[in-house]
Parts: structure tokens; C-alpha cells; sequence
């Protein structure tokens, strides 16, 4: 018994982790690799829920399946997280007007768009930065050493047209 209990916690791992990257890379619009996934996704899915039916009356079997959905879960979204899939918009607006920061930023190889905003307390210089998602954390530790004080959003486009990264997009 306890190799099948070993053997549905680690199908259901493997299975829910690969459920996991299906659905973001359909969110990232990744479909036929998805698709593929899909597919050894449910044949794992059917062995497991076989496995587990045939326990029925065994509550430990129950209960590993769910740990090892759980833990599926946390490793398909650590494994995500890892190879980072797509692109952030970042947002930037601090207090130094002039073009150091912007430029600092175009120094390292990112495209910066900059222009003036009106704050409460007067003017700002206000940046948006395009940048892969793998990159996002070192762009932020950037943007903080060059302005400690800026205030930094994060979004995720969906949708890209013109400028100098689309070219380099759709490679």
C-alpha cells in the first residue's frame, strides 16, 4: 500500500503542476504549447483519479491525493515563477526632474518613455519602462538605487503595437 500512496502523491503533483503552466501559458496566450500539456496533463489525471478510486475505502489515499494537490500547486507556481513568461510595463514617477534617471535606465538596455506629470507637491518626471518579466526584479533594485524615493507600479500588457520592442517581441 505504500508504494500506491507514494505513487498518487507524486502523479497528482506532476499532474496539478502541469495543470498549473497550462493555464498561465494560455493566459499568456502560449496556446499550442498548452495544448500539448493538455494532453499529458489528463492522461496523468485519469491514472491518478484510477488509482484513488480504487481506494476509495483507504482515507489515506484521499488524503495524499490531496496533499499532493496541494503541493502541485506550489510547484507549478514556483516553476512559473522561474522562467517568467512574458513582459511587465513599469511605471515610474519620481521627484528628479532631470533626465538622469530615464537615461540611466536607456544605458542599461531599457526602453524608457518619459514625460512631465503634474503632482500634488509640483512637477514629476514620469516614465514608463518596458521589460521581460525575468528582468523585472533587477529593473526595480535599478530604479531604487537611481531614486530611492520613486514610486513604482507594475502592470502586465497583454497586447503589443509599434515601437522599437515589437521587432524584438515577435522573434
Amino acid at each position: 500500500m505504500f508504494k500506491i500512496l507514494v505513487f498518487i502523491f507524486l502523479i497528482q503533483i506532476v499532474y496539478v503542476s502541469a495543470y498549473t503552466l497550462r493555464m498561465i501559458l494560455t493566459l499568456k496566450g502560449q496556446k499550442y504549447i498548452a495544448a500539448l500539456i493538455s494532453m499529458g496533463e489528463i492522461v496523468i489525471y485519469v491514472l491518478g483519479l484510477n488509482l484513488v478510486l480504487k481506494y476509495l475505502t483507504q482515507p489515506s489515499a484521499l488524503i495524499v491525493y490531496a496533499v499532493g494537490y496541494g503541493l502541485g500547486v506550489l510547484l507549478g507556481a514556483w516553476i512559473e515563477e522561474k522562467i517568467a513568461l512574458g513582459y511587465v510595463t513599469v511605471k515610474v514617477i519620481c521627484n528628479q526632474m532631470g533626465g538622469d534617471v530615464a537615461n540611466a535606465l536607456r544605458d542599461k538596455g531599457y526602453g524608457v518613455t518619459a514625460w512631465v506629470g503634474s503632482g500634488r507637491d509640483g512637477d514629476r518626471l514620469v516614465m514608463e519602462i518596458l521589460a521581460k518579466r525575468k528582468n523585472q526584479k533587477l529593473l526595480y533594485q535599478t530604479i531604487l538605487e537611481l531614486d530611492p524615493k520613486a514610486f513604482v507600479i507594475t502592470v502586465e500588457p497583454k497586447q503589443f503595437h509599434g515601437g522599437f520592442w515589437t521587432r524584438s517581441i515577435k522573434r
